[in-house]
């Protein structure tokens, strides 16, 4: 699969790198250039290529954004459509400044994001997990002994693609609702978020089915 990243920092690049390894093609950008991006790319290897963002965004069937929530408006509009949109992404009122809709709980990140990007079947994923633990915690052996990584979406099939990305590259993949609901289930300060666990661990802290 042709998977595009948007952010070439500890998250965007240590996902990227997964995904090749996996045997994925990547295309990587930054909001500085591609130019700027030299060094990443030999990391990830030989199935990484450096890319602007409008090229990341059209670049294939998926794209993981992992740039900080308040530079969202940024991200380009004109997707294609049906492009699954990883929303890997968390909402740091300190860092990305205060988003009224969000303090108040009205809505989630992931919602706004989806609504910025019209035609993109948006899942949330790979936002609970330090880059550290995403980049050394891959386990090969049964589901239940790997560690955890959720997925929210209103999509049910972009959901079960990124879930199969995600036991492609050795974690297992938990279902935790809808944009809103799951959403609301992996922001920071939830029952998950930020911890280590298995899908078992995973289901019982949140109350859901795998």
């Amino acid at each position: 699969m042709r998977i595009g990243v948007i952010g070439g920092g500890s998250i965007g690049a240590t996902a990227a790198k997964l995904f090749a390894d996996a045997g994925h093609e990547v295309a990587i950008a930054n909001s500085r250039g591609p130019g700027t991006l030299g060094e990443v790319v030999n990391r990830i290897g030989d199935r990484a290529r450096a890319a602007t963002v409008d090229d990341a965004a059209a670049f294939g069937q998926l794209m993981l954004v992992a740039i900080p929530f308040g530079r969202y408006r940024e991200l380009p509009t004109h997707v294609p459509p049906g492009t699954i949109v990883v929303d890997a992404m968390n909402y740091y009122p300190a860092r990305d400044g205060h988003f009224a809709e969000l303090d108040d709980d009205s809505t989630t990140s992931s919602e706004l994001l989806a609504a910025h990007l019209p035609g993109a079947r948006v899942v949330k994923a790979f936002n609970t997990m330090n880059w550290r633990t995403q980049r050394d915690g891959a386990r090969w052996g049964p589901r239940d002994e790997r560690l955890v990584l959720c997925v929210a979406g209103d999509d049910v099939g972009a959901k079960a693609r990124v879930s199969r990305l995600i036991e492609e590259i050795g974690f297992a993949a938990v279902n935790t609702g809808g944009l809103a609901d799951g959403g609301r289930r992996q922001q920071p300060g939830s029952a998950i978020y930020g911890k280590e666990m298995t899908a078992p661990e995973a289901q019982e802290a949140l109350g859901v089915a795998g």
